[in-house]
């Protein structure tokens, strides 16, 4: 019989955390667990969260499985087999001072992508270094398994530092993205093999094989993204802000006809567009605040008042079960395909060793095996991404070396930015407001 696991959720507050746990409970035949450990700096959150999740496992059966939240690191890692992270240093509040501090300026303001992804980088890369120096400590042969953002820049930070470190880095938007494609156009993605190369939130699309189909629909889905523009799937509804980014996708796509685009790709191709349209008073963050936020607490609040039933309210989508199969696939040698963020080496022949890129890569007992794409890239998406990796390692480089010079390189290269008067403002910009985070900048 196989070991039953232990999971830990770092930054199990989050309200993501749900969908991770649905995922786990509806693959218990794959991956059977003992504990859920939910580890969070924020207490009121994970206490929050913790009476969800309880809630969960009664409702769904699984009254044997121990579930307890903890600030302390030593109690949340000893002896797990799984961390699943997906921290947010700063919380939502720093979250909306990296999407309106660029907008004031005329800039892209975005979590992840432009100088709001730069400024959430520095933050999150003292975050993760401190998860895997604690996971190094306490369960050295634990898998991490990491949606923490922006994790083009945390994954080179966790390289450079812990080499060694047993830890994946995956992000669910191509899932998401191809998901909206099946459902817009009438495919089933179940049937798909996908080839696609970038940076995190920063890539094209290659092939889409259907196996079931027997050819390359690609083609095809590319002509249909030029006269028919999609919309949300159910996982996005009402949801005004996916809206526009997948309408973008066709935008992009009629430009550039030769790939289907990663649609994160319009923060940096038409960052003036992104902008027009863009309230610098009310953004992403606060839509996040008053919506998933504001709905988790209030489920919590039911439960801690008696309430039994129509408590949850969740629609989960693909992001948990895309992490809980990277754990199946480790657990079961499954060698399961994914969209993995890993080191170059080779994997796109024309783009420096060192560059860490979003490519497919097999899953199985040994770890991670990314696949070559054998044929050089163009130039076009070349001088994108070299440019953007440059940006991104000079960010890391100033955080190891505590360089405010590279970190105004950094800020100045970046994609979304005009010129270096204006990445200097926002950058003292964002020192200022990021004292409690980032590491001092001499």
């Amino acid at each position: 019989m196989m070991k039953k696991q232990i999971i830990t959720i770092a930054g199990g507050g989050s309200t993501y955390t749900p969908g991770i746990i649905q995922a786990v409970l509806n693959n218990a035949d794959r991956l059977p667990i003992s504990e859920i450990r939910l580890y969070d700096i924020d207490a009121q959150r994970n206490a929050d969260m913790y009476l969800i999740i309880q809630y969960m496992l009664e409702k769904e059966g699984f009254k044997d499985v121990v579930i307890s939240s903890t600030e302390d690191p030593g109690t949340a890692f000893t002896g797990c087999d799984f961390i699943f992270s997906q921290i947010r240093v700063g919380g939502m509040k720093m979250r909306e001072k990296d999407e309106k501090i660029p907008l004031s300026h005329g800039l892209v303001g975005q979590e992840t992508c432009g100088l709001g992804g730069f400024a959430y980088g520095m933050r999150s890369m003292s975050g993760l270094l401190e998860i895997v120096g604690y996971v190094q400590k306490y369960a050295p042969d634990a898998w991490i398994l990491n949606y923490t953002n922006p994790e083009s820049i945390v994954s080179e930070a966790v390289r450079r530092q812990y080499p060694k470190a047993k830890m994946i880095n995956a992000c669910d938007m191509t899932i998401s993205i191809e998901e909206t494609i099946a459902i817009n156009y009438g495919y089933d993605r179940k049937n798909w093999i996908p080839t696609y190369y970038g940076l995190n939130h920063f890539g094209w699309y290659t092939s889409i094989y259907d196996k079931e189909l027997k050819r390359d629909v690609m083609p095809e889905i590319i002509e249909k993204l030029t006269t028919q523009e999609m919309q949300v799937a159910d996982f996005n509804a009402g949801d005004k802000t996916w809206q526009e980014a997948f309408s973008m996708m066709s935008v992009i796509t009629k430009n550039f006809p030769q790939n289907i685009p990663n649609n994160y790709l319009e923060y940096y191709l038409y960052s003036d567009m992104v902008v027009e349209h863009s309230d610098k008073n009310y953004t992403r963050a606060n839509m996040v605040m008053e919506g998933r936020e504001k709905n988790t607490r209030e489920m919590a609040e039911k439960i801690r008042g008696g309430a039994t039933k129509d408590i949850l309210n969740f629609n989960f989508g693909e992001h948990g079960q895309y992490i809980v199969d990277m754990a199946t696939s480790l657990l079961n040698d499954e060698r399961r395909r994914f969209m993995l963020i890993v080191p170059n080496q080779g994997a796109i022949p024309n783009l420096q060793s060192d560059a860490v890129v979003e490519v497919p890569a097999y899953v199985g007992a040994t770890g991670v095996e990314p696949i070559s794409l054998r044929e050089p890239i163009s130039d076009f998406h070349k001088g994108l991404m070299e440019a953007q990796v440059a940006a991104e390692k000079l960010l890391v480089d100033a955080y190891f070396e505590g360089s405010y010079q590279k970190a105004l390189q950094a800020f100045t290269l970046n994609q979304t930015v005009p010129n270096a008067r204006v990445a200097k403002k926002v950058l003292d910009e964002m020192i200022e407001a990021n004292k409690e985070y980032w590491p001092e900048l001499v």
